[in-house]
Order: structure tokens, then sequence, then C-alpha cells
């Protein structure tokens, strides 16, 4: 049933027309409407029209719309009805659901139980693949916001098509969720599945979700989704210690070194700390890679998209998965027309073997472009150490940050020593060379300004660049820049 009120049901009196004349089909078909029509009020596997959401008030008591309600298309499936399955008249519903969303400019909300595609009806039901996916592809190109939440099942036709090419995804805890039926893969394959394999959790500890949501939880979700409901990102204590780069003997310091250890210093707010600070709401946009975080959010007083690096989580060095979540929010971003913001701390990418054997270059050299493609106001702020293109690719901003004590550099002071002097030792001395500190970016026109180190001097110095900045601004930055170095 609905998670809000139906308005009002679409294509109701679409019936099968039995296109293969399958033997029993037309009275198994007949037995279990008659069922879900009595259960539910379902005539088919799906159920599409417009839902209401009321007003409805977030945690910290501000209203969502002054008493105004807000609409939305709703398609959700229907497993008493053969399995959920996918034939001409679900997929010609989900079809029109997406089309009238497109013509009324509403978000698209889709709730799955699904078998797959159904079989009695051949490649007539396979075909609305292909139909459905080219529906919400023409949703998302309006420029229009689409999520979902996964049930069980989830499987097949319905999950490798529409189900899949939403926004923002959710799966139901404990759902099977996979492109075929675990019993499907066992008995066509031979093989027998992991302990844990095609369910919710797996799905969401690859990153192939968002969240996992419990069904009590899920009106409450897709509100925050919506962009009706205020969620905050929780705050985290971070524990108190020494700085993680020491020189290895002691050495006189610098000013820049001093600030190098400073930026990296454990107990120092990451990117993901300094979101939570900053935004009012927060929807998880999962990745595989935990130094990686982005979610649609609320960024002084507007929707937006943020990604934030998390120099705590894991090795502190995005992967490729971490700049493909990037990318992913990149485009959101773009599609939906809202700003972007991030938040860069680490000491770079991750330069190891698996991650060059998954493409490392390709993935930053795709988020640089993704960056100077986005077609919508974007800042960046350099909360902590913002180390050589693998931060530098999330900074290719229209208007870009520093706080007071962070640092940028073409590469880590010890990795120049190294190089230029064959000794790491000396990297006190080559951070005073580098020209990293905050107000050096500023000096050499690689930032605009710099900001205090507390949450409401950066929030409204987020907010006044992002009423500031426009698209195109990155380049011209950077270009004025490099001219400034040449003779």
């Amino acid at each position: 049933m609905p998670l809000h009120p139906l308005v009002e049901e679409w294509d109701a009196e679409l019936t099968s027309a039995d296109p293969l004349r399958f033997p029993g089909y037309r009275e198994a078909l007949d037995r279990a409407v008659a069922r879900a029509r009595a259960d539910q009020g379902c005539t088919e596997s799906v159920m599409t029209g417009r839902c209401r959401v009321g007003d409805v008030v977030s945690p910290d008591g501000v209203s969502s719309g002054n008493g105004v309600p807000s609409d939305y298309v709703l398609i959700e499936g229907c497993f008493e009805v053969l399995g959920g399955s996918m034939g001409a008249v679900h997929g010609e519903r989900v079809v029109r659901a997406f089309e009238r969303a497109t013509r009324q400019r509403l978000p698209v909300v889709v709730i799955t139980t699904s078998g797959g595609a159904r079989m009695q009806e051949g490649m007539v039901s396979l075909v609305q693949m292909a139909r459905t996916a080219s529906a919400a592809r023409a949703h998302a190109a309006a420029g229009l916001l689409s999520v979902a939440i996964y049930r069980a099942p989830t499987t097949g036709g319905v999950y490798a098509s529409y189900a899949s090419l939403v926004d923002v995804c959710a799966a139901q805890p404990g759902a099977t969720l996979g492109f075929a039926g675990p019993r499907v893969v066992e008995q066509t394959l031979g093989t027998r599945l992991a302990e844990g394999a095609h369910t919710a959790e797996s799905a969401y500890a690859a990153g192939l979700v968002d969240a996992l949501v419990p069904a009590a939880e899920q009106g409450t979700w897709i509100e925050t989704c919506l962009g009706l409901r205020a969620l905050p990102l929780a705050r985290r204590q971070l524990a108190a210690g020494a700085p993680d780069s020491e020189p290895e003997e002691e050495t006189e310091p610098t000013a820049a070194w001093a600030e190098v250890l400073r930026a990296r210093a454990p107990d120092r707010p990451s990117g993901i700390d300094r979101a939570a600070g900053v935004c009012s709401s927060w929807v998880e946009l999962r990745g595989a890679d935990p130094t990686v975080r982005a979610g649609l959010a609320s960024v002084a007083g507007q929707r937006a998209v943020v990604v934030a690096l998390d120099r705590h989580a894991g090795s502190g060095r995005p992967g490729p998965a971490g700049y493909r979540l990037a990318q992913r929010a990149i485009a959101l971003a773009g599609h939906l027309g809202l700003p972007l913001v991030t938040f860069i701390d680490t000491p770079g990418a991750d330069p190891g073997p698996d991650a060059e054997g998954q493409g490392i270059a390709r993935e930053i050299a795709r988020t640089f472009a993704a960056m100077a493609g986005l077609p919508t106001a974007s800042v960046a702020v350099c909360v902590g150490e913002g180390g050589s293109g693998g931060a530098l690719a999330l900074a290719h901003a229209d208007r870009l940050l520093m706080l007071e004590h962070a640092v940028f550099s073409v590469i880590a002071p010890e990795g120049a020593a190294a190089i230029l002097e064959r000794d790491a030792r000396r990297a006190p001395e080559l951070a005073q060379r580098l020209g990293l500190t905050a107000r050096d970016q500023v000096e050499l026109g690689v930032a605009d300004a710099v900001v205090a180190e507390d949450d409401g001097a950066l929030a409204e110095a987020v907010a006044s660049a992002l009423a500031e900045a426009s698209p195109g601004d990155r380049l011209r930055r950077v270009d004025a820049a490099t001219a400034r170095a040449l003779r």
C-alpha cells in the first residue's frame, strides 16, 4: 500500500491481452488480480498514481512547507500478482507514470517487489525493460528527482531497468536483491551461493544501495529525499593524539611545516565533520570507499549535493571507487540543477597496486572532467590537507576556500624532499619552499579566500560563495593564476 495518501490512481483499466495465448495464463492472472484487489487494491503487478505528502515538521521544529502539501508520482510493485512480474501492462503503466511525472514536473518514488519479467508474455514482457528505462532516462533528463525503495524480493527485469535508474535508492533490511534470484543462480549455474549473497545487506556493503531503511521508517526517508524533512548528518567525536606525520629526526621547524602537522592532526575535523557542521539535512549517496562520502543535502538554506572526504576513514586516500562516487554526485547535481559543495581533506589519491589496476589515474581524470562540465555553481573548501591531483580533482570549483590552517600542495613535503633532496627528512625545509599554506594559495590566485576555523564562519563563507559563484568561474580562476605565472 502507498506510504502516503494516493490522490489518484492511474491506468487501472489496462489489462493484458495474453499475447502468447499461454496455457492457463489468463485464468491465473484473473485469480491473482482478484485476490490482490481484495487485499491491497491492486489490479496488476504495479500500481501507479499521484501521492501527496502533507505538511511535515523536521526534528528541529521547522515546517516543511508552511502547510502546502507536496506531490510525487508513485510506482509501487504488487508481488501478489504473479510475483510482481513485469508484463506489457506493468511496463505501460510505468512508462505512462514517468511521462506524466515529466509533464507535471514531479519527482518519482519507486517501490519495488518483483521476481522479474513475466514469462507468460515472452519477449513482449522483456522489451518493457527497454521502454521503462527510456522513460526513466527522459524523466531524469528533464532535471527531476527519482528515488526507490527495494523490498523483498527485487530481482530480474524490474531491478535491471527502471528501478536501478533512480537518483537515490534504499533497500528494506533482509530483502532479496539481485539481477537473478538465488534459486535461479544456483540451479542454472550449479553453484551454491555464499551466505548473505543477493541480499539488501550485501548490496549495501558493496555500495549499490544508499541506505537500509526498515518499513516503519520508509515514509520519513522518502520525505527527506524530497527535501520535506530535515535529518542532519550525525557528528562524531575525534580522539586526540599526536600528528600522524612526524620527521624521523629532530629538524628545525618552519611555519609551513607547522601548518602541515596541524592539518594532519588526528583530532582535526575532516571533510565529513565540516560537512556535518554546515549541512542542515543529509541523505547519503553511498559508495564502496569510506574515504569519500556524498549526500543530497541542505546547505545555507538551499538544496545542494555535497561531496566530503574523510581522512580518518580507511586509508584516508580515495581510490577508484571513491572517485566514481564523486562523479555520480557531480552528475546528480548537474541533472537536478543543484549547486555542488565539496569538502577536501586527504594526503592524496591511493597510489597502491590495486588502485592502479582499477584505473585510479583514469578516475581522477574523469572527476576533473565531471567538475569542468558541471552546469551549476560549485564551491570547494580545503579543510585540512589538499594532497596533489587526488585532492585537486574535487577542488576544481567556481570558488575555492581554504580554512585558515589548511594546506594544499603539488606533492607532500616528504615526497618533494625525497625527489629533490634525496632525503625525506628534509620535508620541513621543502614545506617552506612549496608555498602550500592557505595564504600562499590566495596569493598565487589558486584559492579565493581564507576562512576562520569554526563552523559558523565556514557556513557563512560557503553561503556567500554559493551566492556569488557562476559556472565557468572555475576555469577563469586557474587561467588567471596561470597567466600570472608566465613571463
